[in-house]
């Protein structure tokens, strides 16, 4: 039985500090693992089904959205119910994100069209927001010492890291041997595990009693409508659309409305008072930076090998495989580490330098095969990853206030899905234009014979991505008394290159997060108890 600090309701709501049982702590954890399992098997699932889902549902113009539009419903969601969760304590929330999330995952796994697949896409993105944003902040509520926290966040990690190594390998062969529907279908047994674990295991702990629900329903609404109108401009510039002004001036006018509407609000969904520290406005900009390198990395490295490298979807998630895992290499690592640093926003130094290293590299590979300096770079940004994810979290947990924990670790992960929004929109308007441009320039240069609707047809490279797609379209040039095998080869080289140049531009990014780092007030990881004899307060 759990002894507490503090009080406890009637109903069995503990509104203070518990002490559990190690065997109540281990259940609570595989309960929470559980859950970042089933959504991060899913980011990596998708990720490297993504290309066969293109190539049998077509619309390669909407191929980021696929992505930013989980992206965009999830940075509105992690905020609003991780203030919720301070509220309402984490775990009725965390039960009713499992059901959505699943009920969403099987409605994606029965898209017709790319139109209907985006839009349940958007809806799993509301329950993987709140999930995100209730579960991340439970840790603190079951370990309130940093030190212990960080002991116990290894096993969080770990479950992290199964679900990253698997994901690639079983996005590849799902999508190569079952259909890419079934990358999403296999997120439903995952979600009827979690929700027994999560139900069963999990203690309902609130933090703060409130009398009426103050939600901050109009800041939510013009967040979205701010980051909207922002991913739509950056399309519209880069395919020189002529409502990108429209899109500007919907950007600045609800970005001016929010900041007004979160000055007068009563529970803002983005506190001003928490944005006015400096450390934490620092670990924002550096979690939204990570997001960038992150989400660019797992939605176009796969674009990259299957439509640029000719590599199929099994072999696609294979390659992929070694970041991922490594993510969790670098976590348990860090893990080991920063507790013992005098300076550990040194690791972050370290994180950012091997991500933006390893993008350059990965972007310097040739287009002929995987090589060993591709598993090598990619091996590089899952542990640079793995030193920055963390300790962003912990650290912005160690600035905010015991009562505005929820919504600093939910505007934390909300900056990382921002940057993985912003990320995939530039990175996808970059190479997508750069692809048709570089694809007539080398196409005009081998031969001007070649029809102007096959032009067209490769400008979409969902022919790359298809091994029947290419074999057909090669026959058709053949039979046409061209080299239908070296047409394929130009249009690849074209979208390697335009690939390539998106990760140079995120590798560039990366040093610019470097900078960044360099302007974060020293954060040391101290324990409670040493706190206590420091005469430090809780």
């Amino acid at each position: 039985m759990s002894m507490t600090r503090g009080s406890v309701r009637e109903d069995g709501v503990s509104t203070g500090q518990s002490i559990r049982s190690f065997r109540q702590s281990l259940l609570a954890m595989l309960g929470l693992s559980s859950v970042v399992m089933m959504v991060a098997i899913d980011q990596t699932v998708v990720g490297t089904a993504l290309p066969s889902i293109v190539a049998d549902l077509r619309r390669f113009d909407l191929y980021e959205w696929v992505a930013t539009s989980y992206l965009l419903t999830s940075v509105i969601t992690v905020p609003i119910f991780g203030r919720l969760g301070d509220w309402l304590g984490r775990k009725p929330l965390i039960v009713i994100a499992i059901v959505l999330f699943t009920v969403a995952s099987a409605l994606c796994g029965f898209a017709q069209t790319m139109p209907m697949l985006i839009a349940c896409r958007a809806l799993q993105g509301i329950g993987g927001g709140m999930l995100v944003g209730t579960c991340f902040a439970s840790i603190p509520d079951l370990f309130p010492d940093p030190v212990v926290r960080l002991r116990w966040q290894v096993l969080f990690s770990s479950a992290f890291g199964l679900a990253n190594a698997i994901g690639p390998s079983l996005g590849g062969f799902l999508s190569q041997h079952h259909g890419w529907r079934s990358a999403f279908l296999v997120n439903i047994p995952v979600g009827v595990v979690s929700l027994y674990l999560a139900a069963r295991h999990l203690p309902h702990i609130r933090h703060v009693r409130f009398e009426r629900l103050n939600a901050d329903w109009q800041g939510a609404c013009l967040v979205t409508v701010a980051l909207g109108s922002l991913q739509l401009l950056v399309e519209a510039v880069g395919g020189a659309n002529a409502h990108a002004g429209l899109y500007a001036a919907v950007a600045v006018l609800s970005m001016g409305l929010l900041v007004r509407q979160e000055r007068r609000a009563l529970n803002p969904v983005i506190p001003p008072g928490l944005l006015k520290d400096r450390a934490t406005v620092v670990l924002l900009v550096l979690s939204l930076l990570m997001g960038v390198a992150m989400f660019v990395l797992l939605f176009y490295v796969p674009l990259l090998l299957q439509g640029g490298l000719g590599l199929d979807a099994g072999k696609a998630g294979i390659v992929v495989t070694p970041m991922v895992v490594c993510i969790t290499v670098g976590t348990i690592t860090n893990t080991r580490i920063v507790t013992r640093l005098e300076k550990p926003n040194l690791l972050l130094y370290f994180g950012f330098g091997l991500l933006g290293v390893s993008c350059a590299a990965i972007a310097s590979v040739g287009a002929s095969s995987a090589s060993v300096p591709f598993i090598a770079a990619m091996v590089m940004a899952g542990v640079g990853i793995g030193f920055v994810m963390p300790n962003l979290t912990v650290f912005v947990q160690q600035v905010a206030g015991k009562t505005r924990l929820g919504i600093a670790t939910a505007l934390i992960q909300s900056a990382r899905m921002v940057g993985g929004m912003l990320g995939t929109a530039v990175a996808g308007t970059t190479a997508r234009h750069l692809y048709r441009s570089g694809l007539e320039r080398v196409l005009t240069a081998q031969t001007s014979a070649l029809p102007e609707h096959w032009i067209v047809a490769l400008q979409d490279p969902q022919t790359l991505m298809s091994t029947q797609a290419a074999a057909h379209f090669a026959a058709q040039v053949d039979r046409a008394g061209l080299d239908g095998a070296a047409v394929l080869a130009s249009a690849r080289v074209a979208l390697v290159h335009a690939l390539q140049t998106s990760l140079f531009g995120v590798a560039m990014l990366m040093a610019v997060a470097c900078a960044v780092v360099w302007l974060l007030p020293l954060i040391p990881i101290t324990s409670m108890a040493v706190a206590k004899h420091r005469g430090a307060p809780e």
